[in-house]
C-alpha cells in the first residue's frame, strides 16, 4: 500500500475539507462501520483474530483482515505474532487507538440517547 507524499503545510494536512489532505485520508480509513466495531471490540483487551471475528456479528474473514491491516498501518492497532505452531496473532489498541475508542464510545452513547428520536424520524419520513 503506497503512502501519499504530502507537500502542504501541517494546517493543510489536518484540513478534512481538502481532498488531498492526510487528515481526510485517515478519516476515510477509520470512518467505516467495521473499523469502528473492531476498535470497540478490542477495547482494553488483547484479542486473537478468531475472537474478534466471533465478537463482531456479520464481519467476514476478508473484511476483518483488511480492516486490521488498515488500523495497524495507521498506528491504531498493534499486531503481535507469537512464534508458535500454528502461529498465534494478537491485536491490541495503541495509545492513539485507545483515544479513538473514547470517541467511538461517545458515538455509541449518543446513539443510545437518541435512538428513539431517530426511529421516530425514520418512521415519519418513510410514511
Amino acid at each position: 500500500m503506497a503512502t501519499k507524499q504530502f507537500k502542504g503545510s501541517a494546517k493543510d494536512e489536518a484540513d478534512l475539507t481538502r481532498a488531498d489532505s492526510l487528515a481526510r485520508e485517515i478519516f476515510t480509513d477509520i470512518a467505516n462501520k467495521w473499523a469502528l466495531l473492531i476498535i470497540e471490540a478490542i477495547g482494553e483487551r488483547t484479542l486473537r483474530f478468531t475472537e474478534l471475528r466471533d465478537g463482531i456479528e456479520g464481519i467476514s474473514h476478508k473484511m476483518l483482515a483488511q480492516n486490521l491491516r488498515m488500523l495497524e498501518r495507521n498506528g491504531l492497532v498493534e499486531r503481535c505474532v507469537h512464534p508458535v505452531v500454528p502461529p498465534r496473532v494478537e491485536y491490541t489498541l495503541t495509545e492513539p487507538g485507545r483515544a479513538l475508542r473514547a470517541t467511538v464510545d461517545a458515538m455509541r452513547d449518543w446513539t443510545h440517547r437518541h435512538l428513539g428520536r431517530i426511529e421516530t424520524a425514520r418512521h415519519r419520513f418513510d410514511a
